[in-house]
């Protein structure tokens, strides 16, 4: 009794609402959702019924289909989208990542030169301020080591030409003149010696004109020696200074000239990059976005951050279009580059190709089903009011077939022992075991089994009994179905 009484309540639970407490919009849901629970349940009952009120007799009498030869096409029908087969490509040329202050809308008309896509600028105009004061600095540096750097060349154009030279010249005059008076010191000591013989001159006069000979032979010998050191030692050293200075300034100097060259070559792409902040359309065209699937994120809107090379719009061909639809793992084998194509739209009907089948699948996932699909394309000629988005129903024919003996579908039983159909024989059905070929979902060609002129069963489910195997059929019920079959033929 509780349970019952719990049952009647859970049925009644729609009338004990008070109706009142809701909206009048919400009040008339509820009552066309009582309605329609109340006509449920008598369809119910009504199709339950039925079942038990036909006879064989009646069934086989308006069940029927009489078994004839005729042609069959077998099609494949999917839903797609309408896409350009070529897209020009608008970019975000801006590096790094910047926000999008206004976009125009999916779907308009643009002349060339309108605009398109405005992003924030006053990151790169701070770019542009900053990277001018680091390309003055360099350039600066630059010019400076390059100063430096003429003086250090004459540095050493002046050295190995000019002054060496002057130093060689002056020593060998000094050497000149040393010679010239250790040969007067030589000669007044020899003429001393001469005077002394006579009686003329002291010993100690010939002692200091001795001295004399010797200390010009000294100042002589020193000065060679000078100039030697000079020509071996002073010259290679001060001219490899003077090269090693040179080197170490040229090298300066051209670090300081790529330092400018790569400031000034920033400074450039910041103001170049400036001008990118606004993008312009570069001919007349349909303007779209690209499809919600070529996102990584959501789509792009006023506030969104885009990235350098982001594809930010699309501009379609139109008279390139074609159909995108994804065909079932079953079917993909049966499709051929070229196969005639029925492509309905809300504006009529075209006819096209396939022009591509994929060779991968998109990974199959919740938003699919879990169902693996390939791409596939359908190229479709040029026509107006052809626009990329719009859904379209395909129809692709990948098989025909002329004069061959057909079978609705609704009359073919398959299980695991076999094809069956159940066929009229004077005023019984017998069930009869059948081998088919390709079918269209609406027709079978069949191979083997039926005879042109067989009539079969368009509802044999109504002479199909379950099998021993069937859990749900204990002993006693099999019996009880049997009986019924057996009364059902004798009638």
């Amino acid at each position: 009794m509780g349970s019952a009484n719990t049952k009647r309540e859970r049925l009644t639970g729609l009338a004990a609402v008070n109706p009142r407490q809701y909206s009048p919009s919400l009040r008339v849901s509820i009552k066309l959702l009582i309605a329609f629970a109340v006509f449920m349940l008598l369809a119910l009952a009504i199709s339950r019924a039925a079942g038990y009120l036909f006879t064989e007799s009646e069934i086989l009498a308006g069940m029927t289909h009489r078994i004839s030869r005729g042609n069959l096409v077998v099609t494949i029908e999917e839903q797609g989208i309408l896409e350009s087969e070529e897209n020009y490509e608008i970019k975000s040329k801006v590096r790094g990542r910047n926000a999008v202050l206004w976009i125009v809308e999916s779907g308009s008309y643009v002349k060339k030169g309108d605009e398109l896509v405005r992003l924030d600028s006053l990151f790169i105009q701070e770019q542009v301020d900053e990277r001018t004061k680091y390309a003055n600095w360099s350039q600066s540096g630059a010019d400076s080591s390059a100063a430096r750097l003429a003086r250090a060349k004459l540095a050493v154009e002046e050295y190995d030409h000019g002054r060496f030279r002057t130093e060689v010249m002056s020593m060998k005059k000094d050497i000149a003149v040393s010679k010239s008076a250790l040969q007067s010191a030589r000669d007044r000591l020899k003429h001393s010696k001469m005077m002394a013989s006579s009686g003329f001159v002291s010993e100690l006069e010939i002692e200091e004109r001795q001295f004399a000979v010797e200390q010009a032979a000294l100042a002589l010998e020193l000065k060679e020696t000078q100039l030697k050191v000079l020509e071996d030692f002073t010259y290679k050293e001060q001219l490899q200074t003077l090269k090693g200075d040179l080197s170490s300034i040229a090298a300066t100097h051209e670090a300081n000239v790529e330092r400018a060259m790569a400031d000034t070559s920033r400074r450039d792409r910041a103001v170049e990059e400036l001008q990118y902040c606004i993008l312009r359309a570069d001919r007349d065209g349909l303007v779209i976005h690209p499809n919600a699937a070529q996102w990584e994120t959501a789509p792009i809107a006023e506030g969104t951050n885009v990235y350098k090379d982001q594809v930010l719009l699309l501009m379609p061909d139109l008279e390139k279009m074609r159909v995108k639809l994804g065909v079932h793992e079953s079917l993909v084998k049966r499709l051929k580059i070229g196969q005639e194509t029925r492509v309905t739209l809300t504006e009529g009907t075209l006819d096209g190709s396939v022009s591509e089948v994929a060779s991968i699948a998109k990974p199959a996932g919740w938003w699919t089903g879990n169902q693996v699909r390939y791409d596939t394309y359908v190229s479709l000629p040029p026509g107006e009011g052809l626009r990329p988005g719009m859904s379209a129903e395909v129809e692709i024919k990948v098989a025909e077939y002329e004069d061959v003996l057909l079978i609705p579908v609704a009359a073919v039983v398959e299980s695991e022992n076999g094809t069956f159909c159940w066929v009229k024989d004077s005023e019984e059905a017998v069930r009869r075991e059948i081998t088919l070929g390709d079918s269209n979902n609406v027709f079978s060609i069949v191979a083997d089994g039926l005879s042109e002129g067989d009539e079969v069963l368009l509802n044999p489910s109504a002479f199909e009994q379950p099998t021993s195997d069937d859990p749900e059929v204990d002993g006693s019920n099999k019996s009880e179905q049997e009986g019924a079959t057996t009364e059902a033929t004798k009638s």
